[in-house]
């Protein structure tokens, strides 16, 4: 890394200049030229493989670029999300996220050493007295009150701080890391999918978070809802290029898709067009307000250059789930319902009426308890007491959280043969359209279903669900493995289906503007409300009802 020259401190803190990265005969990044300045936060997307995680190993050092460099503003301390669960495994919770701070801990561990060392010299002594001071120059004597504070936030118990890593679970593991990273108020953040496994309150708070830090913040994340509320910049990685666009992913969604209508419409002139997208910016601007960052962004807004956008490059499948019937009055009731495993209770007198036209987002505190309600309405596992019954009409169709029973034992068939399955149209042509609409297509349909990637299988089962022709959805975590392409197509789907819909899902957004009433299941009962997701994440009467509902809750 080389250091900027003093003119440019103040006005960059991370320059890209003349990146490539090639391995082999493929080009991952050529000619890259980018910057990221203080007080912002870029969000950086591209499609699967495109290299988004790559671009961030190279900028914090850990990949270097088969050529041009990476210029770092002198002094300022970069702290990167880890991803090796295991790598603190002997040391405590609370000192896991103090070494965060590495030059802070080793000063920590160092004069704590001095001091108790029973033969300390008089040199021992001034260079713990020094190192003392050092110490509290740098925040020290608020380090560990701070460090707990964040572990609290991120929903580690204070009777777990003292443990070692190694006794924590996988979930819990990452938000200690992530309140590593988050420790010391770093100059630079780079964050790989830092949304991974915390639930949605959670979530909420490192948003709120990430909107008011003050530097630079480099984040990947699949949330479409995170990036919106946190990122005042979109880093999109597209024809081997990386640029760096004003805006969130919703604004250069929207734009990217403006410009590629402009462009098929070969005769439009360019002042029309133009007028167009600054009509689109004044529009997105002052719908900016529910975003917490929309001042800063209207302001960037204003500036933009529409000469640098270009449409983008990715595909979006085509999902369209078109019923064979539409449903009738009666749709689905569920009377007290109770499910437990080992011993533990999942959920308890889950009781409701589903009425036309409804979408149920569909949300627990345990994932367990989500799975196992869909395995039930299914008709894949019994539930220990009460029933359900479906209308006489309902043709329900189901996307479990885990899949891989349908491509097990499958190694002779084809994508092609694999489809065909689910399909009373047996024609190869009439197949092939429908893998198509998912996005395989030449030779790729060719593929064994066991070789297939998670968001391939996903996409598989998908296709399987609009041959059903269904007219009620189960959809437990469909967005997971999907790149945020695929999850916008499939969002877009869900809010034109003329169905019912239950469904779950770790994207808010996707929870937010696919659902129209919320159900939390709880081992003491439901909560339901008719309201969208982020309104019940937010509703006082819900919280206190909630806090009810989950008594361990803080």
């Amino acid at each position: 890394m080389l250091a900027l020259s003093e003119s440019q401190i103040f006005s960059i803190m991370i320059a890209v200049h003349d990146l490539s990265l090639q391995f082999g005969k493929r080009v991952l990044f050529d000619d890259v030229n980018v910057k990221f300045t203080k007080g912002n936060c870029y969000g950086v997307i591209g499609a699967n493989g495109a290299g988004k995680s790559t671009f961030l190993k190279i900028l914090s050092g850990e990949i270097d670029p088969t050529s041009g460099k990476i210029e770092i503003t002198p002094g300022q301390r970069m702290a990167v999300l880890k991803q090796n669960h295991f790598e603190f495994d002997d040391h405590t919770v609370l000192h896991t996220v103090m070494m965060g701070f590495r030059r802070l801990y080793e000063i920590m561990i160092e004069k704590d050493n001095l001091w108790n060392d029973p033969e300390l010299s008089e040199e021992g002594a001034m260079r713990a007295s020094e190192l003392e001071a050092e110490f509290g120059e740098m925040g020290g004597y608020e380090a560990e009150s701070d460090a707990a504070n964040l572990l609290s936030n991120l929903g580690i118990a204070e009777e777990s701080h003292y443990s070692l890593m190694k006794d924590m679970t996988g979930p819990e593991k990452v938000r200690v890391l992530l309140a590593q990273v988050l420790f010391g108020n770093p100059d630079i953040l780079v964050l790989d999918e830092p949304t991974n496994d915390l639930d949605a309150e959670t979530v909420m708070w490192l948003e709120d978070f990430l909107a008011d830090y003050k530097n630079i913040v480099i984040v990947v994340s699949h949330d479409r809802h995170f990036l919106d509320m946190v990122c005042t910049h979109t880093v999109d990685i597209d024809f081997s290029k990386i640029k760096v666009f004003t805006g969130n992913y919703s604004f250069w969604y929207q734009s990217s898709q403006l410009l590629l209508r402009q462009m098929q419409q070969k005769n439009k002139k360019v002042e029309q067009k133009r007028k167009e997208m600054m009509e689109f910016i004044q529009r997105f601007s002052a719908n900016a307000s529910k975003s917490k960052q929309a001042t800063s962004r209207k302001k960037a807004l204003e500036k933009l250059n529409l000469e640098e956008m270009q449409p983008s490059s990715r595909k979006y499948p085509y999902i369209h789930f078109k019923p064979e019937r539409l449903p009738g009055d009666q749709i689905l009731e569920v009377r007290n319902l109770k499910k437990s495993v080992e011993g533990k209770v999942l959920f308890n007198n889950v009781s409701f009426t589903m009425n036309k036209g409804e979408k149920i987002a569909l949300y627990s505190k345990d994932s367990l308890a989500l799975t196992s309600f869909f395995e039930i309405l299914s008709g894949e596992m019994e539930a220990d007491s009460g029933d359900f019954s479906f209308g006489v009409t309902i043709t329900p169709s189901y996307l479990p959280n885990e899949n891989s029973k349908y491509f097990a034992g499958m190694k002779d068939l084809n994508l092609i043969d694999w489809l065909r399955q689910y399909s009373k149209e047996k024609d190869e042509v009439f197949i092939r359209g429908f893998l198509g609409r998912m996005l395989f297509s030449g030779e790729e349909v060719m593929k064994s279903p066991g070789v297939l990637s998670g968001g391939e299988k996903v996409r598989c089962m998908v296709s399987k669900m609009m041959l059903e022709e269904p007219n009620f959805l189960l959809l437990d975590e469909p967005t997971n493995h999907l790149d945020l392409e695929s999850i916008t197509a499939f969002n877009t789907a869900l809010t034109e289906f003329p169905g019912n819909l239950i469904f779950t899902s770790h994207d808010q957004q996707f929870m937010n503007t696919a659902g129209n009433r919320v159900i939390e299941i709880t081992p003491n009962g439901i909560i339901d409300k008719l309201m969208n997701f982020d309104e019940y994440l937010r509703d006082e009467k819900v919280k206190q009802q909630r806090e009810q509902m989950y008594p361990q809750m803080v």
